[in-house]
C-alpha cells in the first residue's frame, strides 16, 4: 500500500473522530510507531472498551462461532469478547497479516458490521491496522475487496509528538534528553537482517531496562542495553551521548571555545557522537543560500570552518562524515558552506600526507 499522504500521531485521533464514527478504518504504519496504543488511547476518549483481535492468532470459525440449534435450525453464535450489548470499539490488529480465509470472514463485519445474526451495536467502531510488506513485516496482499471497504489512513513516526509523550509518562531522562537532540534517531527503517532498530517502541523498551538496571549503570550494561534494542548505528552513538551527559564533553562548550574535540583513542565512539551531532546541527542552522544567513549565523558559519579543520586534524574520518552527502548521494549541508570548508581541507589533507 503506497501512502500519497501521512499523518503524526498527534494529527491521528482528530481525523478517527471524523471517519471511524462513520466507517471502518485501516491504519497502516511501521512496526514500533505506536499504531495499537493510539487506536486504544482513542477508543478510551470516545468512552468505549477496546476488543482487539490479532489477525495472525486467528481462524474464520473464531469470528463466525460454532453452529447452534435452535428450534430445529442452526445459528452461529458469535464469541462472547465481539457480541456485545454496549457499543464499543473492535480493533482488528494485524489485520493485513491474516490468512485470507481470515480476512474473508471479516467482510461482512467490517461492511455490514454485522456477523451472522449478530450487528454491533449502534455508536461501535471498527479500525483495523497492519504494517506495510515493505517494512520487512510479515503482511499479505489485501483482496481488493476487503481494499475497498476501509479508509484508508497512514501513519508516520513524529519526533515531536513521541516527545512531548515521553515527557509525561515515565520515559527515562536520558533517552528524552538524547532524542531531543538526535530527534531523526527516533525511528530507522526495518533492516533486511534479523538484528534490533529503532522505533518508538525500542526507545521505550530501552527506558524501562534502564530504569530496570538503575543508576548508576556502568558503561559495559548501557552498551548491551542500547545494542540489544536499537540499530547498532544508533545504540553507539547512544552510548557515546552518555559519556558526553557523565562527562565533561558537550557539543555546545566545543562550539563556544570552552572545550576542545576529544582526542584520547578510547573516546573514538565518543568523538563518533560528537561528529554526527554537529553535522546535525550544521543542517538545521546554516541556511540553503548564504544571502539569507544573518550576522550571528555567518559567524556560526565561521566558526564551524575552524572547528571542522581541527576535526580533521584529529580524524579525516570524521571531518569526511560530517560534509558526506546523505544515502540518495545528495549533499546534506549548503553548497556555499562546502565550497568554503574545501578551500582548507585539501591543504590539511596534503599536510597529513
Amino acid at each position: 500500500m503506497h501512502a500519497q499522504l501521512t499523518v503524526t500521531p498527534a494529527r491521528l485521533p482528530e481525523l478517527l473522530l471524523t471517519t471511524a464514527v462513520v466507517r471502518p478504518v485501516f491504519l497502516w504504519g511501521a512496526p514500533g510507531i505506536g499504531k495499537s496504543s493510539l487506536v486504544r488511547e482513542f477508543a478510551a476518549s470516545l468512552g468505549l472498551d477496546c476488543v482487539s483481535l490479532l489477525g495472525t492468532q486467528l481462524a474464520p470459525e473464531d469470528l463466525i462461532g460454532v453452529p447452534q440449534i435452535v428450534d430445529g435450525r442452526s445459528r452461529f453464535c458469535p464469541p462472547e469478547q465481539i457480541a456485545r450489548d454496549e457499543p464499543y470499539c473492535l480493533f482488528l490488529d494485524e489485520l493485513n497479516a491474516a490468512a485470507p480465509d481470515v480476512q474473508k470472514a471479516f467482510y461482512s463485519l467490517i461492511l455490514d458490521r454485522r456477523i451472522g445474526s449478530y450487528e454491533l451495536p449502534p455508536g461501535s467502531v471498527v479500525i483495523g491496522a497492519g504494517n506495510r510488506a515493505t517494512d520487512q513485516a510479515l503482511a499479505r496482499p489485501m483482496a481488493s475487496a476487503l481494499v475497498n471497504r476501509l479508509v484508508h489512513v497512514h501513519l508516520r513516526a513524529a519526533p515531536g509528538d513521541w516527545l512531548a509523550w515521553a515527557a509525561g509518562n515515565g520515559i527515562h531522562p536520558w533517552v528524552i534528553e538524547y532524542l531531543t537532540q538526535r530527534p531523526d534517531h527516533l525511528w530507522s527503517p526495518p533492516p533486511k537482517t534479523e538484528e534490533p532498530f529503532s522505533t518508538p517502541r525500542s526507545w521505550h523498551m530501552l527506558s524501562d531496562l534502564l530504569r530496570s538496571a538503575g543508576d548508576p549503570a556502568d558503561d559495559e550494561t548501557i552498551a548491551l542495553l542500547a545494542y540489544a534494542t536499537l540499530t547498532p548505528a544508533h545504540a553507539g552513538a547512544f552510548r557515546a551521548y552518555l559519556k558526553v551527559a557523565r562527562h565533561a564533553f558537550d557539543l555546545e562548550a566545543i562550539l563556544k571555545g570552552d572545550a576542545r574535540w576529544p582526542a584520547e583513542p578510547g573516546d573514538r565512539d565518543l568523538l563518533y557522537f560528537l561528529a554526527e551531532t554537529f553535522r546535525a546541527r550544521l543542517v538545521k542552522d546554516l541556511p540553503a543560500d548564504k544571502r539569507h544567513a544573518s550576522a550571528a549565523v555567518r559567524q556560526f558559519a565561521f566558526r564551524a570552518k575552524s572547528l571542522l579543520v581541527e576535526l580533521a586534524e584529529l580524524s579525516l574520518e570524521m571531518a569526511q562524515l560530517v560534509i558526506a552527502d546523505d544515502e540518495t548521494g545528495h549533499p546534506r549541508l549548503p553548497s556555499w558552506f562546502l565550497v568554503e570548508a574545501a578551500r582548507d581541507l585539501p591543504r590539511l589533507v596534503a599536510a597529513r600526507a
